[in-house]
């Protein structure tokens, strides 16, 4: 997410870091630099403008002169106007109401239907509130259909609609109904164009008149850059927004829209869908954003991620088993991978940590995750005795699970390898002072021949020398 701007910003930043003293001179190179950086990011040109301006008004002022280290004062300047550009906080939804209706606008293809699907999953499993939805794209049928099949995949309410109904109709029936089955929250999906036309936004004009939403959500595609800061402000002239879900993040390598989209609506970014599955949405934390944007990962949303998706207790389980010295076997090894997939696999979880954005690259696309596939495939073509036993895998075994999976032998050969490391560290960890061993271990996996190198985490050098 933002790899292009987190590089740019993270190399201009780097050469004024190490500055004992700021000058106008090394700042004007610096703020150059950070503005190219910014035009290229695709953010809007009136807001590289404010943003340069208040960063400089900042930086050659009393501020930085006083600072025992200010290339690094510099730094915390440009983060902290970036959280400013973006919002200061994360700001909640306002679900006032009996029902609370949530409006969604937005073009058509920018993923509102999606979002609605993701919106309602999320808050009936993390705000516990009962949710119904209703589709009011009245032009495509296709899209209730949609609708209908993703209420069913995150489990909410579903009220049906049809093309021959006006959308006033059909929203106000929802409410009607939302009201006499006791839902706390009703979202309203509306249809979307190609482009912004009058027709259209006089429709949901009314639609917005008529039911008056306690939300009213502008869901825009962050891949669009500039376009979809152009489209923020065409909406925000017709609609009271309250706030806006930027879609596809996880793809936008620039940055630009959400740099550029609370600037131009006056609106805060409250939502940012990070993937295509349905429990991809996140809230949009400015502080957070500015920290991954500058390559200093994201520990707060990576400790809220782990919370949610790894089970607890057969982590407790884990831990009492290696300490009574029973092993890990691969049945265990097979768990950690399916945490690991959970938790957004490699690349999201490197994204979020500090000093990662290249590693977190790398580790972004099908490679790494079909590896993490092709680990869990083998696994799953063994017998329950040989995930417990794996000592009793012999050449005949061997060549039987590897056909199960679809694999060679010699993949199943570099399973076996690297869970014979994994079980030598958690017998390290399970020991007095164990955990210090187990993380040298762990970076000799991480040196050259390691998880990295060739020959992946099986391979020559991976353990360290004693």
């Amino acid at each position: 997410m933002f790899q292009n701007l987190s590089e740019r910003l993270s190399q201009t930043l780097k050469s004024i870091k190490g500055q004992a003293r700021l000058t106008e001179d090394n700042i004007k190179d610096t703020l150059r630099e950070v503005r190219k950086a910014l035009l290229e990011a695709d953010v809007a040109l009136p807001v590289v403008k404010s943003f340069i301006e208040r960063v400089r008004e900042r930086a050659v002022g009393q501020e930085v002169s006083r600072s025992l280290s200010p290339g690094q004062q510099f730094v915390k300047i440009v983060q902290q106007e970036l959280e400013a550009t973006m919002g200061e906080a994360n700001e909640g939804l306002n679900l006032k109401g009996s029902p609370a209706v949530v409006l969604m606008a937005g073009l058509q293809g920018a993923g509102k239907t999606t979002s609605v699907a993701k919106l309602a999953r999320y808050l009936r499993e993390r705000e516990k509130k009962k949710v119904l939805v209703v589709s009011a794209d009245v032009y495509r049928p296709a899209a209730i259909d949609q609708l209908e099949t993703l209420a069913k995949e995150v489990e909410v309410d579903f009220f049906p609609s049809r093309s021959d109904e006006k959308p006033v109709d059909i929203a106000e029936a929802a409410i009607k109904h939302a009201r006499i089955q006791f839902h706390d929250v009703l979202i309203v999906d509306t249809a979307g164009r190609l482009a912004v036309d009058e027709a259209m936004m006089d429709e949901i004009k009314a639609l917005h008149k008529s039911i008056e939403p306690s939300e009213t959500l502008f869901v825009v595609d962050s891949m669009t850059g500039q376009d979809a800061a152009n489209t923020a402000r065409a909406f925000a002239d017709a609609l009271p927004l309250t706030g806006v879900v930027l879609t596809k993040a996880d793809g936008d390598a620039r940055g630009g829209a959400a740099l550029s989209v609370r600037h131009v609506t006056g609106r805060p970014i409250k939502f940012m869908g990070v993937g295509e599955k349905v429990d991809a949405l996140e809230p949009f934390h400015p502080d957070r954003v500015a920290s991954r944007i500058l390559g200093m990962g994201d520990v707060l949303s990576l400790i809220e991620e782990a919370e949610r998706t790894v089970d607890r207790g057969k982590a407790e389980q884990l831990a009492r088993k290696v300490k009574k010295g029973q092993g890990f076997d691969l049945e265990d090894f097979r768990e950690q991978l399916q945490q690991l997939k959970n938790m957004g696999g490699m690349g999201g979880l490197l994204g979020k940590l500090p000093g990662m954005g290249q590693m977190a690259e790398m580790a972004q696309g099908p490679g790494p995750e079909k590896e993490l596939g092709k680990l869990e495939a083998l696994i799953n073509s063994m017998t329950p005795r040989e995930r417990h036993q794996p000592d009793i895998i012999n050449g005949s075994r061997k060549r039987r699970i590897a056909a199960g999976a679809g694999l060679q032998v010699p993949d199943l050969n570099r399973l076996l390898k690297q869970h014979k490391q994994m079980q030598k560290m958690m017998k390290k960890a399970g020991k007095k002072g164990g955990m210090q061993k187990m993380m040298r271990g762990m970076s000799g996996m991480m040196g050259p021949g390691g998880m990295g190198g060739p020959g992946g985490m099986g391979g020559p050098g991976g353990m360290p020398r004693r």
